[in-house]
């Protein structure tokens, strides 16, 4: 499929879904999904920088997961603190900044905290591309989050109540100076936004694939990116 570099989506979400079931159709422990699903995530990455895209955020860890049995949680938390050890170095390499968005508190264990920050901290000068990595990421808890901001900036009196207005709301988001999502992709069949970036993806054009994340790579996000390019986007308009 032609792509045209001119009308590439400046940035792109992606709900990464489908490891557990990827695992489970082939007898294999769930954890087993997450480890494949690490190269479909750095593949997508080589993907996005091939087209172009600026911003790419993924969804790896939502408020809801902590739910999920005490070992699977523990081991996506000892996998991701791997991770970083093991793709901080490659993402500086290609000029990519990583950023976590999220509540970067307990229950997150402190050394995976550490490495998040460490991880920021290296490559913050890069603007390639953004890789924004959701953990411990709720969409309902970021807007309660940016309220909580603006009312402490109104009882220290920084703040008009009256001048609050969307631009005032974004600047309290955790994305604050991210440009708003233009396509939003979910893996695994599901059709559902799962709590994932609720304001940023007002606007954005949807695409639900089949694929697993584990099968997920750069063609798959290049056909993603197609399906995109077809649509007319109208913002309201006629």
């Amino acid at each position: 499929m032609a792509i045209d570099p001119e009308r590439v989506p400046r940035h792109v979400a992606i709900i990464m879904d489908g490891n557990g079931r990827w695992a489970g159709e082939r007898n294999l422990p769930r954890r087993a999904g997450h480890e494949a699903g690490e190269h479909a995530l750095f593949d997508t990455v080589e993907g996005a920088l091939e087209l172009g895209i600026r911003w790419l955020t993924v969804y790896a860890f939502s408020t809801e997961n902590w739910r999920r049995p005490p070992s699977e949680v523990r081991f996506i938390m000892n996998f991701n603190r791997d991770l970083l050890r093991r793709r901080t170095g490659e993402l500086d390499d290609r000029q990519v900044r990583i950023r976590f968005i999220g509540r970067h508190t307990r229950p997150i264990p402190a050394s995976l905290r550490r490495l998040m920050a460490d991880s920021e901290a290296t490559t913050r000068h890069h603007r390639r591309m953004t890789l924004q990595i959701a953990f411990n990421y709720g969409g309902r808890a970021e807007l309660v989050d940016a309220a909580r901001a603006l009312g402490r900036q109104v009882a220290a009196g920084e703040l008009d109540p009256e001048k609050i207005d969307e631009a005032a709301v974004e600047r309290n988001l955790y994305t604050a100076d991210a440009p708003d999502v233009d396509l939003m992709i979910r893996t695994s069949g599901e059709q559902r936004l799962s709590n994932y970036l609720p304001w940023q993806a007002a606007y954005a054009e949807l695409v639900f694939t089949p694929l697993y994340w584990p099968d997920f790579d750069r063609r798959a996000l290049r056909d993603a990116v197609g399906e995109y390019q077809h649509r007319t986007r109208r913002f309201g308009t006629v």
